[in-house]
């Protein structure tokens, strides 16, 4: 399941090769988070009209949703979610609200959250993240 941070390394004004390379190897795995769709959209929205926002507009309408599936933060999710921030506090871990969102999303549904920033999600329990914006280590 594809973070915001991922998808936006896609389409930065230098976009990140590897995960360009690891989304035409997995693209047809990949889905994202509503809350992910949320972020895109208004990040887009954010932005002046002119040739960038065009640009982004246009990924997120014919690239994104077209090639993702959106998928919903559901009682499920609501669920996990509020069993984890319990059980995280009482550890003294504290995680954005949204970032909880977007890992029972990815938990319940039994996908690797890619993101750049896995420190976000460190803490939570079984769930499997990876970082498409750094090279592979080679075996």
């Amino acid at each position: 399941m594809l973070d915001t941070n991922t998808l936006s390394a896609v389409i930065a004004i230098k976009p990140n090769r590897g995960v360009i390379k690891r989304l035409e190897q997995h693209g047809t795995e990949c889905a994202i988070a509503s809350i992910v769709w949320n972020e895109l959209v208004y990040g887009c929205e954010r932005l002046a009209k002119g040739k960038r926002k065009a640009e982004l507009d246009a990924f997120l309408r014919d690239v994104v949703i077209k090639s993702f599936p959106v998928l919903a933060y559901d009682e499920r999710a609501a669920r996990w979610h509020g069993l984890e921030r319990a059980r995280m506090e009482r550890e003294g871990l504290l995680r954005p609200y949204v970032d909880g969102q977007i890992a029972a999303i990815a938990r319940v549904n039994e996908l690797t959250i890619v993101t750049a920033n896995v420190r976000d999600f460190a803490g939570f329990k079984e769930l499997a993240v990876e970082d498409w914006t750094k090279p592979r280590a080679r075996a």
